[in-house]
C-alpha cells in the first residue's frame, strides 16, 4: 500500500532530510491520501500543523487548486526552512506558501474563523484534542480535519497502553466520533489517518 504511488526525488529528498534532523513526515500513503483528500474538496486554504521538513506539505500543495495557499506552523525554525528548500525542488513557488513558525496553540488562535478548506495535524500529539478544537473554528462547511499517527504504532487498540500520548490520541477519536457536527473515518494507512468533514 506504501508503495502504490511511489515518491518522486523532491519528495525523496525532503524525506531524507527529515529522518536526519529527527523530524518524522507522514508516509508515503498518506501523503497520497491528504492529496486526494485536498484535490476532492477543491481546496485552496489549507493549514497543516506540524511540517514535516515539507513532505505533507507538497503532497498537499500537488493536490490543492494551482493558486491555492498552504499556511504551515511548526515550533522548529529549521524544520521551516527544509520546508522551504524541499517546495522549491517541487517547483512549488514562494507564493503558495506561508509559513509561521510557533507554538500551534499559540498561532492557531490568530487565525480566521470559518477561513479554510482543510486542517492537518501532524505535530504534538497530546495537543491533538486541542487542535481538533481549533480546526472547527477554522474550517468552513465541507472542511476536512485529518489527523496523522491515528493508530500511534497499534497502541491505540491497546487498552493496557494509559501513556498520555496514547491517550490524547484515544480522547481525539472519541471527540471526533461524537461530534454531530462532523462525519469521520479512520483509514489505516501508514500509522493511521483520521479524517473527518465538518457537515454543519
Amino acid at each position: 500500500m506504501e508503495e502504490f504511488l511511489p515518491e518522486d526525488e523532491a519528495l525523496l529528498s525532503a524525506r531524507r532530510r527529515g529522518e536526519e534532523v529527527g523530524a518524522s513526515a507522514i508516509g508515503p500513503a498518506g501523503g497520497a491520501a491528504l492529496r486526494f483528500l485536498a484535490t476532492l474538496i477543491g481546496a485552496r486554504t489549507v493549514v497543516e500543523v506540524g511540517s514535516g521538513c515539507g513532505v505533507s506539505g507538497i503532497w498537499l500543495l500537488r493536490g490543492m487548486a494551482k493558486d491555492a495557499v498552504l499556511t504551515s506552523v511548526d515550533v522548529e525554525p529549521e524544520h521551516q526552512r527544509l520546508a522551504k528548500l524541499a517546495y522549491r525542488e517541487a517547483g512549488l513557488g514562494a507564493s503558495r506558501t506561508r509559513m509561521i513558525t510557533g507554538r500551534a496553540l499559540e498561532v492557531l488562535p490568530r487565525l480566521t474563523d470559518g477561513a479554510y478548506d482543510m486542517v492537518f495535524c501532524d505535530a504534538v500529539k497530546q495537543e491533538y484534542p486541542e487542535y481538533l478544537t481549533a480546526a472547527l473554528r477554522l474550517l468552513r462547511p465541507g472542511g476536512v480535519v485529518a489527523f496523522d499517527n491515528a493508530l500511534w504504532g497499534h497502541q491505540v487498540a491497546d487498552r493496557s497502553r494509559r501513556d498520555p500520548t496514547t491517550e490524547a490520541i484515544r480522547e481525539v477519536h472519541r471527540m471526533v466520533r461524537d461530534d454531530e457536527r462532523l462525519v469521520s473515518l479512520l483509514v489505516p494507512v501508514g500509522d493511521g489517518l483520521l479524517c473527518a468533514v465538518r457537515r454543519d
